[in-house]
């Protein structure tokens, strides 16, 4: 899900013999222990804050760019990482490499399930936004059949959508490629390359790669995903704000310092597009050193909802679809989100709160 991507620190000289995976936390209950600095504390030491120069971060890049984050933690310091994939993500956070990071809803759930709950949910961050886009001649599910399609990375968020969907159209596929319709897990620029040149006939993918397909690849919507989330409204987890559990335990003022941050920044992205856009933009550019299309960038922002409520039930069912498709074991999410400071937050603001599972 990301942009040709350049971590900011030589980051994590991953040389962690990590494990892999991505994210979780709910429980509405507080995190804050008795022995533990309380949430209203002065924000102190430091947070380590990994994201990814990618659209559907358009909060965490704006917090980033704007000094949101940096100014609402006060006298604690702020050190950020930017990753290229969930993957890398979760085991950055799941070996102690980094506290809080912005990640997608099906590494995050890896992570959980891998660490016997060892990370948190504690907000949203963005819903919506990705699409499968085939060939102009590919005019219903039918077909597909003998097709190749491609999808960001085996098991992650995408696949397990593209996977889940096919089920349900009556396609067998499998892991290595075969079955009625080839899957192809690839980098989303090679993607892109692939789908000009006509070697793929589509792919599920979130944006700012769904509406580059249609704009520079020549491709059309077939399945627009939030059509699918009938149960929510069209809502479904893109990206969400996953944290230490022992971190959230320890520092509950800066995990309340980092969510203020991103409620202020979700507030920017929602109420002036085109600077939000344009901050994003500069974010991205800083980091990959290349920078998007306006038309791209606004395309896809039109696809995107920026919202701290984590869609929880979105991520139950994208569990579901996981292990339906032979990608994730039976895996309880109890106790995956702790929601309490972010509704803390929202009651100071009028604003309605939001549920966990």
């Amino acid at each position: 899900m990301s942009i040709g991507i350049v971590r900011k620190a030589a980051v994590l000289a991953l040389a962690l013999g990590l494990v892999a995976a991505g994210c979780g936390g709910d429980d509405d209950s507080d995190a804050a222990g008795a022995d533990t600095p309380a949430a209203d504390s002065p924000p102190s030491g430091s947070l380590r804050l990994g994201y990814f120069p990618n659209v559907t971060h358009a909060p965490a890049i704006i917090g980033v760019e704007d000094g949101l984050f940096a100014d609402a933690l006060g006298d604690a310091s702020l050190e950020t990482f930017t990753f290229n994939s969930g993957t890398e993500a979760s085991e950055a956070i799941l070996s102690d490499s980094i506290d809080a990071t912005f990640i997608g809803p099906n590494p995050a759930i890896n992570a959980f399930a891998q660490s016997g709950g060892e990370v948190t949910l504690v907000a949203g961050t963005t819903s919506g936004g990705a699409a499968l886009v085939v060939s102009p001649d590919i005019s219903s599910p039918e077909d597909l059949a003998g097709t190749t399609l491609a999808t960001p990375s085996l098991g992650n968020t995408q696949d397990v959508a593209l996977r889940a969907w096919l089920a349900d159209q009556g396609y067998d596929v499998d892991e290595t490629g075969g079955g009625d319709v080839k899957i192809t897990p690839q980098e989303n620029a090679d993607t892109l390359t692939a789908f000009q040149a006509g070697d793929i006939q589509g792919a599920w993918v979130p944006e700012p790669w769904a509406t580059r397909l249609v704009e520079e690849g020549g491709g059309k919507v077939l399945v627009n995903e939030k059509d699918l989330w009938t149960d929510t409204d069209g809502q479904f987890v893109t990206t969400h704000l996953l944290v230490r559990t022992d971190y959230l335990e320890e520092h509950p003022a800066n995990v309340r310092a980092l969510i203020s941050g991103l409620l202020d920044a979700i507030d920017e992205a929602n109420d002036d597009a085109s600077t939000a856009q344009a901050t994003t933009n500069d974010g991205i550019e800083k980091i990959t050193t290349k920078r998007l299309a306006d038309n791209i960038i606004a395309g896809a922002w039109q696809n995107l909802e920026f919202t701290p409520d984590p869609v929880a039930a979105s991520l139950e069912k994208s569990a579901d679809d996981a292990v339906a498709v032979g990608l994730l074991d039976e895996v309880s999410l109890d106790g995956i989100y702790d929601l309490s400071i972010l509704n803390e937050l929202l009651a100071e603001r009028g604003e309605p709160e939001v549920d966990g599972l």
